[in-house]
């Protein structure tokens, strides 16, 4: 059984969580603010501890389509991002939960008539935001 210890670097990451609840971001994001807080971090820390919150079920990872890259969302504040679908600004980058009913319509469509079951984890749709459709 692997031991869960509280590190600086640790610490650090789950402050950027909290301050970007709304917001995916990458690896490079992180290691940019922890060295703009003064921590001298490796990348590959950074990597190792965004794994280990996701097999904890903390982050969501995904990639993106764009660069194939791989992109990190913090679940915490909706707990159940596994069933239901995201929805990406390519504006300023706000991440909204599509948590309605609908997703309990589009689920049983896909199913009832093309035999595809969904699965949400890290299934994203880009777009623009209202404020970002406001300012074009």
């Amino acid at each position: 059984m692997q031991k869960n210890y509280r590190t600086k670097c640790k610490d650090g990451i789950m402050e950027y969580l909290e301050k970007n609840k709304e917001q995916s971001f990458c690896a490079y994001d992180i290691h940019s603010y922890l060295q703009n807080q003064d921590m001298q971090v490796n990348i590959t820390t950074i990597y190792r501890n965004l794994d280990k919150l996701t097999d904890q079920g903390i982050l969501m990872k995904y990639k993106t389509s764009e660069d194939e890259s791989f992109r990190y969302q913090y679940v915490k504040p909706h707990g159940n991002c596994q069933e239901h679908l995201h929805m990406q600004c390519r504006g300023c980058g706000k991440v909204l939960h599509l948590e309605c009913s609908f997703m309990r319509e589009l689920s049983g469509h896909l199913e009832a008539h093309h035999r595809f079951s969904l699965e949400c984890t890290g299934s994203v749709l880009i777009g623009l935001c209202e404020k970002c459709v406001a300012i074009k």
